[in-house]
């Protein structure tokens, strides 16, 4: 069941607010405060990659863009025991005439970074993101 809340905002912010929901990909203000929220509360809380200690456990979705003849390092990645990969996933896009990997992984925060570090600094490879899942004491799975 949802409840109404209500808060108090400066007349800049509350002049912003649709646009910021809208530049967000939102269509309710309500459903784009509540993650606005949890996102904030998980940053302030466990940091982001950056911030997170080195033996932090953490899992999420890498995203890798690059050019063919990449394939080795991923792969090397993939097999590497510093980082898990549950699934691994590669597309070619044909439009941008890119290659993309997505891989879900899970690892402690300093050997992610480790991994990130260096596909950023791998050659042909163009970009690099990792989205860290957020941590729930209960839930779906």
């Amino acid at each position: 069941m949802s409840r109404v809340l209500s808060f108090s905002a400066d007349k800049a912010f509350a002049a912003s607010l649709d646009d910021l929901v809208k530049a967000a990909g939102y269509t309710n203000r309500s459903m784009f405060l509540r993650d606005a929220t949890h996102h904030f509360a998980e940053v302030a809380k466990r940091g982001d990659l950056t911030n997170m200690k080195d033996e932090e456990d953490v899992e999420g979705t890498l995203v890798i863009y690059y050019q063919h003849g990449v394939e080795n390092k991923l792969i090397e990645l993939r097999h590497s025991h510093a980082i898990e990969v549950s699934s691994y996933n590669h597309q070619c896009l044909s439009n941008s005439h890119t290659c993309v990997d997505t891989m879900h992984i899970h690892g402690s925060a300093g050997s992610i970074r480790q991994a990130l570090e260096k596909l950023h600094n791998t050659q042909d490879i163009d970009r690099v993101a990792f989205i860290a899942a957020p941590m729930r004491s209960q839930g779906c799975c």
